[in-house]
């Protein structure tokens, strides 16, 4: 699932943050853990990213990331709002500068007429800056979704830097 592709832009990305200094953290549900391990795939990454959550659970995203039980009541867990806290959480619980978060529907089941299988909602943030978000219907099956998903916030961090 972690493409060669994948693979070069998470290359990149770290030494784009070295060159600067800065260091990521990842705040994970529909990927599971995916990013993080695209990140630490390569040999030396520690000096980059500095943490990854994984909070595939309602409650591992509040109990870990801060992100209020009632926001993911009142909007759902897929959503931008909870992605943008995700990423807020993520960077208030770490010495990272940049954050990434992922929360969404891969399929096959689980999805529903306003959040269809493939609905992936993203989070960025970077110490003393704006938080953005963004969602992205991607196509395909679960694998499919879940390997976009990784290019696609590996791409947000870059541009973050």
């Amino acid at each position: 699932m972690i493409t060669q592709a994948i693979l070069a832009d998470a290359e990149a990305l770290l030494a784009a943050c070295r060159a600067r200094g800065l260091r990521l953290a990842t705040a994970e549900s529909c990927t599971g853990g995916l990013i993080a391990a695209a990140l630490t795939a390569i040999a030396g990454s520690s000096d980059v990213l500095e943490r990854g959550f994984v909070t595939y659970s309602n409650a591992a995203k509040t109990e870990m990331l801060g992100v209020p039980a009632d926001l993911i009541a009142r909007v759902g867990a897929v959503s931008e709002p909870v992605a943008r806290a995700m990423a807020d959480g993520a960077l208030a619980r770490s010495t990272a500068d940049i954050s990434i978060a992922v929360t969404g529907v891969a399929g096959p089941g689980g999805g529903t007429a306003t959040k269809p299988v493939g609905l992936v909602c993203f989070g960025r943030a970077r110490r003393g800056g704006a938080t953005h978000s963004e969602s992205v219907v991607f196509p395909g099956d679960r694998t499919k979704v879940r390997a976009v998903t990784v290019a696609h916030a590996l791409t947000m961090m870059r541009q973050a830097i």
